[in-house]
């Protein structure tokens, strides 16, 4: 349904918490190389690699040969520098998101070669560089999953709330919320 690209990634636990993402939301993995680390790499094995058959990973010589192969009907890139956030985009399947490496991001180049558009950014507090890349590859990928309704999900998430049940239920938290003295719009200390 989607295509992850990894740019050049460092980290191996990254990695392999990348491979069972993609495994769990049905996307195919693609690493670009050089990569900061070898396949075999034992903590790579545990945080995901037991699930590289339930999911395509492939590798490839450099950005444009991964490109070329996919052909890929949009490409978005994720980066600290986009101006567009994430959530903003109507994902479809065969998108293919594109992650650089944890430790410098995408370089300029690739940034260069997509319309702003395609750069795209993940909302943070003012004052943070980024997300850990596994974190920012979840948060993106399971955007594009859900405007799809989580096509392919083994289970259905369900509320288990009938709709005429719905309003009571809110209004009933709503009540609880004013009794306790709140708003319901603000927790003190935060």
């Amino acid at each position: 349904m989607f295509h992850v690209i990894l740019y050049q990634p460092e980290i191996p636990p990254n990695t392999g918490n990348i491979i069972r993402l993609c495994a769990n939301a049905g996307a195919a993995l693609h690493l670009i190389h050089p990569l900061g680390f070898r396949l075999e790499n034992a903590r790579l094995r545990r945080a995901g690699l037991d699930y590289a058959d339930l999911t395509e990973v492939r590798q490839y010589g450099d950005l444009a040969q991964c490109l070329e192969t996919l052909r890929p009907p949009r490409l978005f890139a994720c980066s600290t520098k986009g101006k567009r956030g994430y959530h903003e985009v109507r994902y479809r399947p065969g998108d293919a998101l594109l992650f650089g490496p944890e430790t410098r991001g995408l370089p300029e180049p690739v940034l260069r070669g997509l319309p702003a558009s395609r750069i795209l950014t993940i909302p943070m507090r003012r004052g943070n560089r980024s997300l850990n890349l596994s974190n920012a590859v979840a948060v993106v990928l399971y955007e594009a999953w859900r405007q799809q309704d989580f096509a392919g999900a083994e289970t259905r998430l369900e509320s288990g709330i009938e709709s005429g049940e719905e309003s009571a239920v809110e209004a009933s938290m709503e009540s609880g919320v004013e009794a306790a003295g709140g708003s319901g719009t603000a927790i003190e200390g935060s």
